[in-house]
């Protein structure tokens, strides 16, 4: 399984599948990030998170334990 922690700066992936359970997986999805929804990457922080990402025309900023639920 590959998750979204492991993608590099500038690379598009493909959600396909959301890990976690209750409050976390809504507030993923309530995001927008939902099965099938491309994802690109555009900032790392030197120490591994917060992720900046690209999705559905947006900028949102992810936990590094939220991109590890995210299954690309």
């Amino acid at each position: 399984m590959r998750s979204l922690k492991d993608t590099k700066i500038g690379e598009r992936v493909t959600v396909v599948k959301l890990h976690g359970e209750g409050e976390t997986k809504r507030r993923i999805m309530d995001m927008g990030i939902t099965k099938g929804v491309c994802v690109k990457v555009r900032k790392v922080a030197p120490l591994g998170y917060p992720i900046e990402i690209t999705v559905r025309g947006y900028e949102l900023s992810l936990r590094k334990s939220d991109a590890e639920n995210i299954e690309i």
